[in-house]
């Protein structure tokens, strides 16, 4: 690997300390640093790459900060097959499972070639408005359909291959890669699924009929949302981060990706270790 790209949370008190010291130790061992202007101020310095460019160029990205970080740089990669490194910053990180202390020997374990990374599936998310596809989107967790600041229940119809499935009156309703299973998805009452599954998971949040259960579908699919209710204020978010208005008649369209992020493991720990520590669920209690 020869050129590495670096994308922090400038925003944190850590990510001066970190990202100097992270270039400083690769350009010692003759990698070409590759930052955008943004994380470049983050240290006094200056840089004419853009967060595409950085996606681009790279062998490998390093990512500090938390799961938002790299969500957001996983959707600049789009389909390039560019390898993630996910380095957080001690929050609740699934996708960041790497800590600040353990970066530097995982760094010289992925520059020996010692290292395997995670195939994650990415959804490909259309707005389709009047027959017509308006707008796309591309996301590695969930896309979101959720009312706004008005506390009224959406109605939405659901359909699977177009085959119809049934309407979900809801406060929302999650599509759900399986990284994304333990975000918003587990919190509206969804599965855990272990994240090379092939699967999609359909969430409804808080649904008014509470026979409405969570679907995990094979990743094989083609799920459609139609807004069925005259609602003003209904919003669509990937990832958290990306957001549109939805309105009647709208339909989103949700499949998977070609391609696929890949996200290198850490060396010390496996899924179900990142699950225990990140849910506090209890250790090993005994033998049997």
């Amino acid at each position: 690997m020869k050129k590495i790209g670096v994308i922090v949370k400038s925003q944190h008190p850590m990510s001066k300390k970190a990202l100097q010291g992270l270039r400083d130790w690769l350009v010692d061992r003759g990698i070409e640093v590759i930052i955008d202007q943004e994380t470049a101020k983050t240290i006094g310095v200056s840089s004419s790459k853009s967060k595409e460019d950085v996606a681009s160029q790279s062998d490998l990205i390093v990512v500090m900060g938390g799961d938002g970080t790299l969500l957001a740089a996983a959707r600049l990669l789009e389909d390039r097959d560019i390898p993630i490194l996910g380095v957080n910053f001690g929050g609740l990180g699934f996708l960041t499972d790497i800590t600040f202390e353990e970066l530097y020997p995982a760094l010289e374990m992925i520059l020996a070639g010692d290292y395997k990374t995670e195939g994650r599936i990415k959804i490909d998310i259309a707005l389709i408005r009047k027959g017509e596809v308006v707008d796309t989107h591309i996301g590695l967790n969930d896309v979101v359909i959720n009312r706004g600041h008005l506390a009224r229940i959406l109605n939405l119809k659901i359909s699977v291959d177009d085959l119809f499935v049934t309407n979900y009156r809801a406060d929302g309703l999650i599509i759900s890669t399986p990284t994304g299973s333990t975000a918003y998805s587990l919190a509206a009452a969804g599965p855990i699924v272990y994240p090379t599954t092939e699967a999609l998971v359909l969430a409804p949040i808080c649904p008014h009929n509470l026979t409405n259960r969570p679907i995990v579908l094979p990743d094989s699919v083609k799920i459609e949302a139609t807004l069925a209710t005259v609602e003003e204020d209904v919003m669509v978010t990937i990832d958290g981060q990306i957001g549109f208005p939805l309105y009647h008649g709208d339909v989103i369209r949700v499949k998977k990706s070609l391609s696929k992020t890949s996200i290198i493991q850490s060396p010390r720990k496996d899924y179900y270790q990142v699950l225990r520590e990140k849910l506090g669920w209890g250790g090993q209690i005994g033998k049997y």
